[in-house]
Order: C-alpha cells, then structure tokens, then sequence
C-alpha cells in the first residue's frame, strides 16, 4: 500500500509538468513539444520511483514490446496521448506499471483534465480515485462499445489495412467502434466499464499498466488466439466477460 501511495503522489506531481496546448506547426516544433513534455515527466517520477523502490531497473520506452528481464522494472509510459496534451485536448496521462519476473503487480494511470486516479495490483482490483471498479457486466455486442487506436506512428500498408478490416468488422457487430490515442483511456474505460472491450494489434510497454488496470477490473484479456495475455503477447482483446467470445470470433475473422 505504502508503494502505491508513494506512486501515486509521484505521477500526481509529475503530471504538473505537462505543458499543453502549445499546437506546434512544423514536424520540428512538434518534436521537441514531445521530447520535452517526456523529460519533464521522467525527471520527476525517475528519483521519486527509485526512492520508493531502490534497485529496480527503469524504462521509459513505450513503444518497446516483447519478454522483460527478471527482476522489478518500472515501465513509464509519460505521456500517453502527449499529442492530444500538446494540441490542448483532454486526453491524455501519466501512466506507471511495476513489472516483477516478468509480471505487472502495480499500475497508476492518471488523467489530468479530469482528476481520475486509476489504480491497480496484481491480485488487489482496480480503484478509480480510491473506489473500486467493475468492468461492464453486457454479454450482446450488438450494444457493445468497443475500441481500438494507433498503438505508434507506423506507414506499413498491410498493418493499416489490418486495422482497417477489423474496425469495419466490428462497426457491423457492435453498437460503436472508438479509434482513437491513447489506448490507456480505452482500457481504463473498460475497467470502469465505459466502454465495453479494447482489442489491439500491439503490445507495447506502454499498455502494461493500462491492461492490469481492465484485468484487476474483471476483464478478460487474452492474445489473438485466445491465450492468457502475457507481456510478450503480440495483440491482444480486453473485454467484459460476457463479450470476450464474440468479439475474438470477429477479429479471429480478419
């Protein structure tokens, strides 16, 4: 509890930093807005986490994927949806997760613009702002909300019509299909039971926290196959229980 606290005070402070509505121009404004929205975050959770947990390793990497080495390794998203702060829209977060061998056992995702807290333990449940949440307890899709966004920057033709084929998929299925960044609002949505499931076709660093947060929620989450979602997952379907079979038999399609 003590870590948790001292995790939260910390992205309560560093989301402070965040310089927002600048609305740069050029690639080169735009780039540096980003750089500079992301150092000022780290600098302030980067001594403040190593005081918490002395000896855990560190990373800052969103966009990295794949197995993490053994050990604890706080993972920090800065600013998911940092485009959105710098451009002056509400959506965006700070976002932590400690990873142990492997695991996450701990998440803060903080919402600036509307004062939520979400939080999360491995085993413990998710709190937004101190009380738990539930995700949705709906089991037709026809009335789901569902979503999905832009995990990075990327121009490979084959992964865009991917993306594409599956939103038209389940624009079919369900009541709505939200894509849009970052994909930590969406899963916090879905533990609070928002929004109904998130699928994605990555699985970055950043998602960590934001996945334990649907998990410790009640959500199912598993990879595209169907398997328990792992860090080393290459996508991934978060949903209400009542939902998760039919919305991977739709993606499962694509």
């Amino acid at each position: 509890m003590e870590l948790l606290d001292s995790t939260t005070e910390a992205v309560r402070q560093a989301a402070l930093r965040v310089v927002q509505g600048t609305r740069p121009a050029t690639e080169g404004e735009l780039t540096a807005a980003l750089q500079a929205n992301d150092r000022a975050v780290a600098d302030v959770l980067r001594p403040a986490l190593t005081a918490a947990l002395p000896g855990a390793g560190w990373t800052t990497d969103e966009h990295a994927d794949g197995p993490m080495p053994a050990g604890d390794w706080w993972v920090i998203d800065p600013v998911g949806g940092n485009l959105n702060a710098v451009y002056g829209m509400p959506d965006w977060n700070i976002g932590v997760s400690l990873v142990r061998d492997g695991r996450p056992v701990l998440a803060v995702v903080h919402f600036p613009a509307t004062g939520e807290m979400f939080t999360a333990s491995a085993g413990g449940g998710t709190r937004l702002n101190g009380v738990p949440v539930m995700v949705s307890v709906k089991t037709d899709l026809a009335i789901a909300l569902t979503g999905t966004g832009q995990a990075k920057p990327r121009r490979d033709p084959g992964h865009a019509r991917r993306v594409g084929a599956a939103v038209a998929a389940m624009m079919q299925e369900a009541l709505y299909v939200r894509a849009s960044v970052p994909v930590s609002h969406q899963l916090a949505q879905v533990a609070a039971g928002r929004m109904d499931l998130h699928w994605q076709f990555d699985n970055l660093r950043s998602h960590i926290a934001p996945v334990l947060l649907a998990q410790e929620a009640g959500a199912t989450v598993t990879d595209l196959d169907g398997r328990p979602w792992e860090i080393a997952s290459t996508g991934y379907l978060a949903a209400a229980p009542g939902l998760h079979a039919a919305a991977l038999a739709v993606l499962k399609g694509i």
